[in-house]
């Protein structure tokens, strides 16, 4: 059966994103009807013999375009770039007989010194990783394309803004604390950053999927990532900020507060980098063709909606699917589900003390709420084809904020300036030199003259005698160019007379009132997981001392945060030092109240193995129908069926857990599997399984799909095991059906909204 592409009916925005999809239908992967499948091809159970050439990669991969060194385009396909031939041969050319032994002065003789192959296989292998990022070092990427609307072309003159005018694009993701070896599900903030090859240059637009952040000067950047990071004695704990040294920081920094705020809320938990926002932070500077400036903050807003997980569904899933945010990426572009994002500016005059009514625009701890300034689209983002080499491409890819093209300036914030510095400098560390920007991934698709020379990794074969100007040996070549040839030029900004101080603007310090704005706009629900994140972190400190100072700032923010942090932590809650803002509320702030796209939205549906296929067939069918992805979940793998109509399992009751679905529905009456005994899983209570005749795996699965507020359904008999699980069948989010059909309705109707927050009402609780 071939695999079937779901969501085949999206329109992709693209003629790249067509061509992808193309492709995933005709080079399909038999017998995978999910994505995932390792290689383009199935492998054959014993090992080939038959010499071949390399396989092409999977229909959803590419790798960077094909340009030189100098951006100029190559024409070579991909493949060209790529390893080719045969046979196994040294990195010289050099075809090998043998790679399995080392050579030798006989069979049981020593090493010899000689042997040239051995020494390039492991030189190259203790050589083949490269520093990791200090921040942003576990990240996920893709490639797509960027399509302007041409609404931009009033206040910006960049080409790559202009209507209906592609760019192509990579977009890297990334937690920021964690190492590449940890969790994508943990609390952290998120990178969101793109590299646009734009006609003009390249331009990165490098920012987090949290608007605002912990500092506001670049100089103390060293200071709040140290103190995130595992404690230096004893490199604890990995990827999180529930300790001492995090919170002792942040308490001591109250400019912290609003971007921690954020992060105790579900933001710092996403579902999914596809239901994600994205914010470039700072305040840029725009300038159009005849040279007025605007001043903008830029804004992704993913077409899915944004959407979170809850607290004990990320810690299971960390531990469940360390992969689980990259792999969902991965898959949903495999499957031709293609994320997508609007990019959005927001827009301020450009006044002398570029304030906006009473917001400091140059404060990046501060956002200018969307009911005064409103996103204006500006462009389209769609990702559309995974990486080939994650080190070539995601690894190696290289951002710098100071990779602008005309019509986009910086600033004087004073994060961005320090950032404008630490990029550069960063590279030259991990990429070996100077020459970064001539790796594949990040070669600009403009012609290149620069008139630099040589150093490491130099990949270009520079031709002339004379790399300075002005020059006559080279004809005078390069030749400066004027605004009217694309020079890019820095907008002439005066600078008043002032002294040199180490300070910063009263406009700075307030620390408070926007945190109290974002607290104010929170829903029920999202206010009581802030309650609950902040009283787990604070809870995993040791110090007494610091958990009493971070409830005097939470004092600050609102009365009643901190009473109910103060009562989870066992400490009295501190009366507030200043008195509190009572600013207007920003309902855009808030993730709930929505109903979104269903794409990609993960389905299982649980069935004994025997009992109503024809249900599960038409479940599943529909599912792909919907743009979803159905995940079939049996109690041993295979097909069922196989002599008639097979369906093909892709979960077991051992290896399915709730986590993985944003829906699950029942079929039938799932009885203990072959494997369902304490001793082989540990989930399997033995009582629970005669006591109910239900593998006790799933209802599990059911009680914590369930619990983490997710849609169920199921038909017939399957009602059965909802309520086995003591889950009532009219229960808030819960369909019980008489057929597949309308059991799946139901639960599509509940997806729309993400999760079925009525299920649990907050607490009432008397006025602090």
């Amino acid at each position: 059966m071939d695999r079937t592409l779901v969501n085949a009916k999206k329109n992709p925005v693209s003629a790249a994103a067509e061509t992808i999809a193309e492709k995933v239908k005709d080079l399909a992967h038999p017998g995978n009807e999910i994505p995932g499948a390792p290689g383009p091809v199935p492998p054959p159970v014993d090992e080939p013999t038959e010499p071949t050439g390399p396989l092409p990669p999977k229909p959803d991969q590419r790798g960077p375009d094909t340009y030189s060194p100098t951006g100029q385009p190559t024409g070579a396909d991909q493949a060209d770039v790529a390893q080719t031939g045969e046979r196994l041969t040294t990195a010289q050319g050099a075809r090998l007989y043998d790679t399995d032994h080392s050579l030798k002065a006989g069979p049981r003789g020593p090493v010899l010194l000689q042997d040239h192959h051995l020494r390039e296989k492991i030189t190259h292998f203790d050589h083949e990783r490269i520093p990791e990022r200090v921040v942003h070092a576990r990240g996920a990427a893709a490639h797509g394309v960027f399509q302007g609307y041409g609404a931009a072309e009033g206040i910006c003159k960049a080409a790559f803004l202009g209507k209906d005018v592609e760019t192509p694009v990579f977009v890297r993701f990334s937690t920021v604390l964690g190492s590449r070896g940890s969790a994508d599900t943990v609390r952290d903030t998120r990178g969101f950053a793109t590299k646009f090859y734009t006609s003009e240059g390249v331009f990165d637009l490098v920012g987090n999927n949290i608007p605002v952040f912990f500092i506001q000067d670049a100089i103390k950047f060293p200071d709040v990532i140290h103190a995130g990071k595992p404690h230096p004695d004893r490199e604890i704990p990995q990827a999180q900020s529930a300790h001492d040294t995090f919170w002792d920081f942040v308490t001591l920094h109250t400019e912290a507060t609003h971007h921690t705020l954020w992060n105790m809320s579900d933001r710092g938990i996403p579902r999914s980098y596809r239901m994600m926002e994205g914010f470039g932070v700072h305040t840029f500077r725009l300038v159009n063709a005849a040279g007025a400036t605007t001043l903008v903050k830029f804004h992704w807003k993913p077409k899915l909606g944004v959407h979170s997980q809850v607290w004990e569904e990320a810690q299971i899933t960390a531990g469940m699917d360390p992969d689980f945010h990259r792999r969902d990426l991965a898959d949903a572009i495999e499957a031709g589900a293609f994320p997508q994002w609007e990019l959005g500016v927001q827009t301020f005059p450009d006044t002398e003390d570029q304030m906006f009514q009473g917001i400091d625009l140059l404060d990046p701890t501060k956002i200018v709420p969307e009911e005064l300034a409103p996103v204006q689209p500006i462009g389209l983002l769609t990702l559309n084809a995974n990486p080939s080499n994650y080190f070539a491409e995601t690894e190696q890819v290289a951002f710098h904020v100071g990779h602008l093209v005309p019509g986009i300036d910086v600033t004087n914030d004073p994060l961005l300036q320090g950032r404008l510095f630490s990029y550069v400098d960063t590279q030259l560390t991990r990429l070996g030199g100077p020459n970064f920007a001539q790796l594949p991934i990040n070669r600009t698709h403009a012609p290149v003259n620069d008139m630099l020379r040589d150093g490491m990794h130099q990949t270009a074969v520079h031709r002339g005698v004379a790399p300075y100007r002005p020059n006559s040996l080279d004809g005078g070549c390069p030749f400066l160019a004027g605004a009217d040839t694309g020079a890019y030029i820095e907008v002439p900004v005066e600078v008043p007379a002032a002294h040199k101080v180490r300070e910063a603007a009263a406009s700075f310090d307030d620390h408070y009132t926007q945190p109290r704005l974002f607290w104010l706009s929170m829903s029920p629900t999202e206010r009581e997981h802030i309650v609950a994140a902040y009283t787990f972190e604070l809870n995993k400190c040791y110090e007494t001392a610091i958990k009493e100072r971070a409830l005097r700032t939470l004092a600050n923010i609102d009365a009643e945060l901190c009473a109910q942090v103060a009562t989870g932590l066992g400490l009295p809650a501190p009366a507030a030092t200043v008195a509190p803002a009572d600013p207007q509320p920003s309902p855009a702030l808030s993730q709930l109240g929505g109903r979104w796209p269903l794409d990609g939205r993960i389905v299982g549906i649980v069935t004994a193995g025997d009992q109503d296929l024809s249900g599960v067939r038409s479940a599943r069918q529909a599912v792909l129908d919907a743009g979803m992805v159905p995940l079939v979940i049996a109690p041993t793998g295979g097909r069922l069926d196989e002599d008639g109509d097979p369906v093909a399992v892709q979960r077991t009751f051992a290896t399915a857990r709730s986590t993985e679905f944003d829906a699950v529905l029942v079929a039938g009456v799932p009885v203990p599997g072959a494997d369902a005994y304490g001793a082989r899983d540990a989930k399997v209570d033995d009582g629970v399984a005669v006591a109910t005749g239900i593998d006790p795996r799933v209802l599990v699965l059911l009680t914590e799909a369930y619990r983490h507020g997710k849609a169920l359904g199921a038909w017939a008999d399957g009602v059965d095991a909802l309520t086995a699980a003591g889950i009532a069948p009219d229960a808030p989010g819960v369909v019980a059906a008489s057929d597949a059909d309308s059991a799946l309705e139901g639960v599509t109707g509940l997806l729309a909204q993400h999760r079925a927050w009525d299920r649990f009402p907050p607490a009432v609780r008397p006025a602090v």
